[in-house]
């Protein structure tokens, strides 16, 4: 992610520390204000309103992507943009599910990609899969109290978030299960056989 010291960027940032640690409806432009160490008034100069600074900061999450739309790249950094990103997506907003979305739109590229040139293996459904993959990736975020209940802390921080996302590429690399009869069976039951 880029880093700046202007007004406007320090408003962000805590707005994302803010939005994280207490959600978009339970936080005040001056709570967000105060932390910035500037008034509420140039929080609404910049932004317009907590609609508009949420926006900002749905905009700078998605700007962490790589080009090719990995999301990988946001969920390695700072701990308060994966704070952020775990808080909004279950908050049930229209803003939530088009930075859901998006998210799964760019990670659906990414993987076209991938496929194009041999590094992911193609599948019957890449919609789906794109889904799956980035409901995968936020799952320890969205479930943080009972992932880090049991790998040892908040997989917001980096050490559980690291060893959470290896066991992860360990299965999607190298696959969960050594023999095919979990699909066959349930092929079999989808296709009413």
């Amino acid at each position: 992610m880029r880093s700046d010291l202007t007004a406007r960027a320090r408003i962000r940032d805590a707005a994302l520390a803010r939005f994280g640690a207490d959600g978009v409806p339970g936080t005040s432009v001056r709570a967000v204000a105060a932390d910035a160490g500037v008034s509420a008034a140039l929080v609404l100069h910049h932004f317009g309103s907590k609609d508009g600074l949420r926006q900002a900061c749905d905009e700078y999450v998605l700007d962490g992507f790589s080009s090719e739309g990995d999301l990988g790249e946001v969920l390695q950094a700072a701990t308060p943009v994966r704070r952020y990103l775990a808080r909004s997506l279950l908050d049930g907003t229209a803003s939530a599910s088009a930075l859901f979305d998006s998210i799964v739109a760019r990670t659906e590229d990414w993987l076209a990609g991938g496929e194009a040139e041999g590094w992911v293996r193609p599948c019957s459904d890449a919609r789906a899969r794109a889904v799956t993959y980035v409901s995968w990736l936020l799952a320890p975020l969205v479930l943080g109290q009972q992932v880090g209940r049991l790998l040892g802390g908040d997989p917001a921080e980096t050490g559980v978030a690291v060893r959470g996302a290896v066991a992860g590429l360990e299965m999607l690399t190298h696959g969960l299960f050594a023999d095919d009869r979990f699909l066959t069976a349930y092929s079999e039951v989808h296709n009413g056989r």
